[in-house]
């Protein structure tokens, strides 16, 4: 078994009856675009987020970003679908990466409801939990993991 493989299993193994894939750790999502230049991250954060918050460092044609929800207002995407179609593909692993973790399950969700057929959630996001004085990237996420992002 690949390393891919594994890593693609321990996924599915965390699956809680969800209608997508399973779910991996920022540290295994970025494992998995190390290993196979195939594989996408599509950030659901807003343009803002990503503008004013940072941005995971990977190559181009493996980022993907399409709003789940639209900025200012929080108001859900209603092209989400169509977005998503015009940046990957049907049949590519799919990670989807919010601030922390929630907007990236129902993504993850809806993407497998309209064919997606490896949908994974990135556990923790961008940012992660709050910590006790309400601050971000101090407890988990891709940024405390130490991975490559860009911004503030």
């Amino acid at each position: 078994m690949s390393k891919i493989d594994e890593i693609l299993a321990t996924a599915c193994g965390r699956n809680k009856e969800w209608t997508y894939a399973g779910a991996v750790t920022p540290e295994e999502a970025f494992e998995l675009l190390s290993l196979d230049n195939a594989v996408k991250l599509v950030d659901v954060r807003t343009n803002a987020e990503r503008d004013w918050v940072g941005r995971v460092k990977i190559p181009e044609a493996q980022h993907g970003a399409v709003q789940w929800t639209t900025y200012p207002g929080g108001n859900t995407n209603q092209e989400f679908i169509e977005q998503l179609n015009s940046v990957a593909r049907k049949d590519q692993v799919l990670l989807f990466l919010c601030r922390s973790g929630v907007r990236s399950r129902g993504a993850a969700k809806l993407a497998a409801e309209h064919g997606y057929q490896h949908c994974f959630d990135i556990l923790e996001g961008f940012e992660g939990e709050k910590d006790e004085h309400t601050h971000r990237k101090n407890l988990n996420g891709w940024c405390k993991a130490g991975l490559p992002w860009t911004g503030a």
